[in-house]
């Protein structure tokens, strides 16, 4: 075959400005990704900007003696297809990046192996089926399909990323030789300045940087990450934040987290692959302290879900421009308060206001997704009425729903999430696993709080099943069981201290229990009033 390396850089990134630049290793980050990509012999070109904001970098790449081009700032898959325009359409390219200097040569051989052998059009590593960190990746293509999506997609996302329109038309092929690597929810890329110290952390103790194989930084990466705990992302939790913001949870002892606390639970979270952080306006300081927790450009590595405003102080009466402006308000006090110029997901915290004020709240939010201001919309709903009702509007794409161990309720929604899923993309997570901390506790009292007069008969199954399939640990019956169900993309779940967060994340990495196992389980489920289920019509109290 013959190859060509093509490495994008550019020196104007927002999150971590001429971060190509910054010494790793002792040599210019960009530098040092370009040796180790080339250093079994393939030919490697830069592929930066003719803006005067790169004039520095190609200098810097000048002086080690690294070829460079120079072309469209914005448009960087015409980059690709100009900087090889001498190549006939069946040479090889290999897109790479400047901010990752974990791939070497050796890597990139074994993916042009599998690549040739395969007779692919486009073969790409990431995400889970690699089991490579994040950070860990190329892809490679030819020139001819690199020209042909040029010519045919005037999308500015498929003219930024390079490839998206290429794997739409040919497919998408991975690279999957170290997928029992399990290392997926691991990161080397630079992105942020905690990146950055990691990766120059890594290898400031190497010798020889440019030619340190992949496996040597694999194994170091891992034996230096003690903040991650699980084999694999924990994708399937969804970190609640309800008690970042209030005295949340019927059996909390603690109360609110500090700030510090805060920041070290989300930032551990999504460091063993935690991707959803939940979130609302009505969980009092909930937003502005994930703001904090998310500085730094952790932001980009999680997706805040937050809820709309109860829209309490909205009058029944209100004409559909006043109901704009409520919600204009609710979405603007959202993303003022977490830092942010969009909204990653709105969900509606009430069902109800999908056909509130004639429809207002929903065309109100519709108008601003159109608008570019929120990704996804999506409902949390209280009941499987209200969520049959959600699951009529086209653009909820999100739903959230109450959901535990001893919850009878949601046979007719299971089905018909399944009937939905066949017709467009649906996202559904479910809280209350735990049943805000109600399930695994054995006080009565805290029971009778919760409107059921006689818990021994649930208390004691808990216990039994516990016994049976988890080695007496409530909290792992319950969580493993909303786990398993494969209907089920996320499970909500507040924490309070590291310690909970520790023990929960390894329950999560744990298999998923099969059908017949969660049949056994709840045969002869003891029955607990419809009001035990809902926190809402429990009993008040001033603590």
């Amino acid at each position: 075959m013959k190859v060509r390396l093509c490495l994008q850089a550019r020196t104007n990134s927002s999150r971590l400005p001429a971060k190509i630049l910054l010494p790793v290793g002792g040599i210019p980050l960009v530098v040092l990704a370009a040796l180790r990509a080339g250093n079994t012999g393939h030919p490697v070109t830069v592929l930066t900007s003719r803006e005067a904001s790169d004039d520095l970098l190609c200098d810097v790449l000048s002086r080690w003696n690294i070829s460079y081009y120079r072309g469209d700032l914005t448009n960087t898959l015409k980059r690709f297809v100009d900087s090889t325009e001498e190549l006939d359409d069946e040479h090889v390219v290999v897109r790479l990046t400047g901010d990752n200097v974990f791939p070497d040569g050796e890597f990139i051989d074994e993916m042009l192996a599998d690549f040739q052998s395969r007779n692919l059009p486009y073969l790409g590593c990431g995400g889970e089926k690699s089991g490579l960190p994040y950070g860990v990746s190329a892809e490679i293509t030819r020139v001819g399909y690199l020209r042909e999506a040029s010519e045919e997609s005037e999308s500015p996302f498929d003219r930024e990323h390079v490839t998206p329109w290429i794997i739409e038309k040919y497919g998408r092929s991975t690279f999957e030789k170290y997928r029992t690597l399990g290392m997926s929810h691991y990161r080397c890329t630079v992105d942020t300045l905690d990146d950055y110290l990691r990766v120059a952390q890594l290898f400031g103790s190497l010798a020889v940087p440019e030619e340190t194989p992949l496996g040597t930084l694999l194994d170091k990466l891992k034996s230096e990450s003690g903040d991650i705990v699980t084999h694999r992302a924990a994708s399937r939790l969804v970190l609640g934040t309800a008690q970042f913001g209030l005295n949340y949870g019927i059996a909390n002892k603690t109360g609110r987290p500090h700030q510090d606390v805060v920041t070290d639970l989300v930032q551990t979270a999504i460091r063993n692959g935690v991707q959803f952080l939940d979130t609302a306006r009505a969980y009092g300081e909930s937003e502005k302290v994930l703001k904090s927790a998310l500085a730094g450009g952790w932001c980009s590595r999680a997706t805040v879900m937050t809820k709309l405003s109860p829209m309490d102080d909205c009058p029944d009466n209100a004409s559909p421009e006043v109901v704009a402006a409520f919600v204009e308000r609710s979405v603007f006090e959202s993303c003022t308060s977490l830092g942010v110029s969009r909204l990653d997901v709105l969900m509606l915290h009430r069902a109800s206001h999908l056909s509130a004020w004639n429809g207002g709240v929903w065309a109100a939010l519709d108008q601003l997704k159109n608008k570019g201001l929120i990704e996804k919309l999506g409902v949390s709903v209280q009941s499987p009425e209200e969520a049959i009702h959600a699951l009529e509007y086209d653009a909820v794409s999100v739903l959230q729903m109450p959901f535990n161990i001893l919850d009878f309720r949601w046979e007719s929604v299971v089905a018909r999430i399944a009937e939905v899923r066949r017709q467009r993309s649906l996202t559904v997570h479910v809280r209350s696993a735990l049943l805000q901390g109600l399930l695994t506790t054995a006080q009565p009292d805290l029971w009778k709080r919760a409107r059921c007069e006689s818990p021994n008969n649930a208390i004691a199954w808990l216990q039994q099943r516990a016994n049976q399939h988890c080695d007496g640990d409530v909290v792992e019956l319950c969580l493993r069981f909303a786990m398993s169900q494969e209907w089920v993309d996320g499970v909500v779940l507040g924490l309070d201290t590291k310690n909970q967060l520790l023990q929960n994340l390894k329950i999560v990495e744990k298999d998923m229990w099969p059908a017949d196992r969660l049949r056994e389980i709840v045969d002869n489920r003891p029955s607990v009033p419809a009001e035990t289920l809902d926190p809402a019509k429990w009993e008040k109290t001033n603590a």
